[in-house]
């Protein structure tokens, strides 16, 4: 068997927009006709530039080569041009190909990725969700909407009730405040009363019904997110997410060991290598690794049992298309030490309509698809009719000057 063909779709995602602005999916084909999907969750460039980026990784390392060679393809890859370190683009591309890899993989053996991963040890997966706004969108305009869940802790807690009533064991916001291209920053007294009065509405809405998710995106100094984290703490959040920039983990470890908060962190870092910087150090007890951008399938069970040494858990990261979400799912029923998945939503909206079966989702759980390979498939059809119309790099785009408080 041999891959030979590759096509990449970048759709359009509509409004709300939720899980990003638009999608990279990777299409696999082998000489017997067998097809793999795979997204990629890279911003650094725009994704006209990251399918380029795609095809030319896959024409030098995978075309012609068997789709289960994964740690040939894997190695060749990250050592590509003399390499032989985290690139965040160059993992972009290598997740999307590996994860149709094994998609592929799976269909040929007739099993779901799980059971080639070590095999399934649970049956549903715990999933939480952001708290998105009752109106529909998932950024609204400020100016027509004053006061909306991101900023109103009555219309948060009220949200977040709804969502535990859908059967959502955890919740997540971050009203932290703006991250610029500058942080780390000190948080503004304002910021830190907000996240409080958030926390404290979210936890007197949904008492020990709903674990409390609190994110931020690595806005702070190491003194400032000990001082937000003291501030929370009487709210027993169940992680503090990225509360220092990603660069220095060893930054990280002072404020994992000033908290009582577990720390998460990985939606930005890509590879064991990273990961294991941050396990060695102790700068977090959660890993959020994603699977379109920290290595694929394979590289994220390498990563998995690492953390399963230093006692950590993983809370795969997913705020991007459906095939990642099926990956993480796949990920997540093979991994003894797994935690909760990130879900969008129910995965109904735009994520169901792009596969041709949605991911099940059941009273707040993932179902583990039984189907073999990622268990989906892209409705190409949906794909195509949702191209992208370009307005940005991704749903995350950091300010370019520093806070003035």
């Amino acid at each position: 068997m041999k891959i030979k063909d590759l096509k990449c779709f970048v759709v359009g995602n509509p409004p709300p927009m939720l899980g990003g602005r638009y999608f990279i999916f990777v299409k696999l084909t082998t000489d017997s006709n067998v097809v793999g999907y795979g997204e990629c969750y890279a911003a650094t460039f725009s994704p006209d530039v990251m399918v380029k980026c795609i095809e030319d990784v896959a024409e030098r390392w995978l075309i012609g080569q068997d789709p289960h060679h994964i740690e040939t393809f894997w190695r060749r890859a990250y050592s590509a041009g003399f390499s032989q370190r985290p690139d965040i683009t160059m993992m972009g591309c290598v997740s999307a190909l590996e994860m149709a890899c094994w998609d592929i993989i799976g269909k040929e053996a007739g099993k779901p990725v799980y059971e080639l991963l070590g095999g399934k040890v649970h049956e549903r997966l715990r999933s939480y969700t952001y708290l998105y706004p009752e109106e529909g969108g998932a950024y609204p305009d400020e100016t027509k909407y004053p006061k909306h869940v991101y900023n109103d802790p009555d219309i948060a807690a009220k949200v977040a009730v709804k969502a535990v009533e859908d059967g959502f064991t955890a919740v997540k916001f971050d009203p932290a405040g703006p991250y610029t291209a500058f942080d780390g920053h000190q948080p503004r007294l304002a910021d830190i009363d907000l996240s409080v009065k958030m926390c404290a509405a979210v936890r007197e809405a949904v008492g020990t019904r709903a674990d409390i998710l609190f994110g931020t995106h690595g806005q702070f100094t190491v003194s400032g997110a000990v001082r937000l984290a003291k501030a929370i703490e009487p709210y027993d959040p169940l992680w503090f997410e990225e509360p220092v920039p990603p660069e220095s983990p060893e930054m990280m470890s002072e404020v994992a060991r000033k908290t009582s908060i577990p720390i998460a962190t990985g939606e930005r870092l890509c590879t064991r290598f990273e990961f294991a910087r941050v396990l060695q150090t102790g700068a977090a007890s959660i890993l959020q690794m994603d699977l379109g951008r920290s290595g694929g399938l394979l590289d994220a069970k390498k990563i998995a049992s690492m953390a399963e040494v230093y006692q950590a858990q993983i809370a795969p990261h997913c705020y991007c298309g459906p095939i990642v979400g099926a990956a993480n799912a796949q990920l997540a029923a093979c991994s003894p030490n797994f935690l909760v998945l990130e879900s969008i939503g129910k995965w109904d909206g735009f994520h169901g309509e792009l596969l041709k079966k949605p991911i099940e989702w059941e009273d707040g759980y993932v179902i583990p698809s039984k189907e073999p390979g990622l268990g989906v498939e892209l409705d190409e059809k949906v794909a195509e009719a949702h191209p992208w119309d370009p307005r940005g790099l991704l749903h995350l785009e950091m300010a370019p000057d520093p806070l003035v408080p």
